[in-house]
């Protein structure tokens, strides 16, 4: 079972490699607007914030790889 993330944390749906990073910390950013790519079993997946609001902190970096449930940015 998935753990659940903290409010206003965009978390990996599964395990992956970061391929690209959207945003910078500082950046508004809308409900669903994409944050950072994740690549997993060849494909890219584009994760988006989970509110509205404004990057407090971008936890990952390209190249980078994450596993499920993983906090790739905080937004406030």
């Amino acid at each position: 079972p998935r753990s659940p993330s903290p409010a206003g944390a965009g978390s990996a749906p599964m395990p992956g490699r970061v391929v690209l990073v959207l945003k910078n910390v500082g950046d508004e950013v809308k409900s669903g607007e994409g944050i950072v790519v994740v690549e997993a079993m060849k494909m890219q997946n584009e994760l988006g914030a989970p509110k509205a609001g404004v990057v407090k902190a971008i936890k990952v970096k390209v190249g980078q790889t994450v596993v499920a449930s993983e906090v790739l940015a905080v937004i406030e």
